[in-house]
C-alpha cells in the first residue's frame, strides 16, 4: 500500500535534528557512548525541580487512596478551569498585562499548540512569515494546514528587521511567527525590535483591513542569562498569540504540556479562542494531559536551574574559543550557533554546513548543519548535555577544524 506523497516527500528530506540524533546512537554503539559527544538534540538532561517531584508525589497519594476520583477523565477541550486560571496569573505577570483565564487553553506541549493556532488561522495559501534562522518544524506545522511559510532575513547578530518583514507582508499574510529565546541562535528580541514590528503590523492591518497575528513560541523564555530580560509580546500588539510548554523551563519534554495564551485586546477574540478550543479536540489532542495540566499549575512559579546551563554555556565558549570558531553567544535557550569556517577549494572560499558536519562527525563530534534551520553556512550545537562531555569535547573540535582548514 501507498502512503501519501506529501508524506513520502516529507521522509525524503526529513528532520536533519533527528538525522543527526539517530546517526549519533549508531556512532556510540560502534565506539561508546562516552567517545561519542552528541549536540545534535535539544533534549534537556536536567532532572524537573524537586517541587514536580513532591507535587508529583502528593497527586500519587491522593490517587491511591481514593481523593482523586475522575482526576483522569475528560475534561474541557480548554483545560481545567482552575489550571487555567492560575497559568492567567502567571501570563498576566509574565506580559504586564490582564489575562483572563478565557483567554488560557491547555495543549499538548508548544507543537501542540502551535499547531492548534495554525489549524485556527489558516486558509489554504496563506502565509506565516517567520525570521530566519528558525524551527526545523515550523515549516511543517504550517504546511499541515494549508500554509505556506515565507522567510524573512535577519539583520546583525540575528537581530530582526522589521524592514525586510514589511516588505514580504501581503494580503496573504496570517502571521508574523517569532521565537524568543531562539533556537537555534539564543537570541532575545528587544521591545524596541517588537515595538517596530507591531507598528508595521498595525500599519499593514490598516492599508488592507487584515491585521496579522503577532505569534510568539516562548519555550525558552525562562533560560535566559546575563541579567536579559525578555520583553513582554501581548501588550505590544492586540492582535498577539503566546504559545508555550514546559518542556524546558520545568525539563519535561515527554509529558507535552503548554499552553496557548490570546491577547486580552485581540479583535475577535471569542471567535479565536472557539477556535482554538475546536482545534485542540479535532487535531486528536482533545485536552492536554490531565495529570501534568495539574502539576504545572501548582508549580507556575518554578523552573530548572539556569546556573547550570550558564555553566555549560561557558564552558561550551572555552572549547569554541579554542578551536577557533565564530559564533552568536547566546543570550538565552542553550545552543550555539557556530559560523562554519570557510577553507580554500579549487581557489574559491566556502563555508559548506553540510560538509563541515560530516567532518565533525569522523571526530565523533554531532552538530546539526544550519541548513536545516534556514541558516547555512552555520552549525547548531545543544549544550544542554553533562559539562564533562562538552569539556572531553576540546580536542575533537580543535581536531576537526585542523582538518577542514588544511592545517
Amino acid at each position: 500500500m501507498a502512503i501519501a506523497l506529501a508524506v513520502k516527500d516529507a521522509l525524503s528530506s526529513s528532520s536533519m535534528i533527528r538525522k543527526m540524533f539517530e546517526e549519533g546512537n549508531e556512532l556510540k554503539k560502534q565506539y561508546g557512548s562516552d567517545k561519542v559527544f552528541d549536540f545534535s538534540l535539544g533534549n534537556p538532561d536536567l532532572e524537573p525541580p524537586a517541587a514536580f517531584k513532591d507535587v508529583f508525589f502528593r497527586f500519587a497519594e491522593e490517587d491511591a487512596a481514593g481523593r482523586a476520583r475522575g482526576k483522569h477523565g475528560y475534561m474541557p477541550n480548554a483545560g481545567y478551569p482552575d489550571v487555567r486560571e492560575a497559568l492567567a496569573k502567571k501570563v498576566s505577570s509574565d506580559h504586564q498585562c490582564a489575562v483572563p483565564p478565557s483567554n488560557v487553553i491547555m495543549t499538548a506541549g508548544a507543537a501542540g499548540g502551535l499547531n492548534v493556532v495554525f489549524k485556527s488561522i489558516l486558509n489554504p495559501g496563506d502565509e506565516v512569515i517567520v525570521p530566519q534562522p528558525f524551527f526545523v518544524e515550523y515549516r511543517a506545522y504550517i504546511k499541515n494546514h494549508g500554509g505556506k511559510l515565507i522567510e524573512a532575513p535577519t539583520a546583525a547578530g540575528f537581530s530582526l528587521d522589521t524592514k525586510a518583514i514589511a516588505e514580504l507582508l501581503s494580503p496573504r499574510t496570517a502571521a508574523v511567527l517569532i521565537n524568543s529565546p531562539n533556537n537555534p541562535t539564543g537570541k532575545v528580541y528587544s521591545w524596541q525590535e517588537l515595538a517596530s514590528l507591531a507598528s508595521i503590523l498595525r500599519l499593514h492591518g490598516e492599508k488592507t483591513g487584515r491585521f496579522p497575528y503577532l505569534l510568539a513560541d516562548e519555550p525558552y523564555r525562562e533560560i535566559i542569562y546575563d541579567g536579559i530580560t525578555v520583553p513582554p509580546v501581548l501588550p505590544v500588539y492586540e492582535e498577539s498569540i503566546i504559545v508555550t510548554s514546559y518542556s524546558k523551563s520545568l525539563s519535561l519534554p515527554g509529558e507535552r504540556i503548554g499552553y496557548i495564551a490570546v491577547g486580552p485586546d485581540a479583535g475577535g477574540r471569542e471567535d479565536l479562542i472557539n477556535a482554538l478550543i475546536y482545534a485542540n479536540r479535532v487535531l486528536g489532542f482533545v485536552n492536554a494531559p490531565a495529570l501534568m495540566q495539574r502539576i504545572v499549575a501548582e508549580l507556575a512559579d518554578e523552573k530548572v536551574d539556569v546556573g547550570i546551563y550558564e555553566r555549560r554555556r561557558k564552558a561550551f565558549k572555552k572549547v569554541l574559543d579554542n578551536a577557533g570558531l565564530a559564533y552568536a553567544e547566546p543570550e538565552g535557550a542553550f545552543y550555539f550557533f557556530v559560523k562554519v569556517p570557510e577553507r580554500k577549494t579549487g581557489g574559491a572560499s566556502i563555508a559548506d554546513d553540510n560538509a563541515f558536519s560530516e567532518c565533525l562527525k569522523k571526530h565523533l563530534v554531532l552538530g546539526v548543519p544550519g541548513s536545516g534551520f534556514a541558516g547555512p553556512g552555520w552549525m547548531r550545537f545543544a549544550y544542554c548535555v553533562d559539562e564533562k562531555v562538552i569539556e572531553a569535547s576540546s580536542a575533537a573540535f580543535k581536531d576537526a577544524v585542523e582538518e577542514w582548514q588544511g592545517l
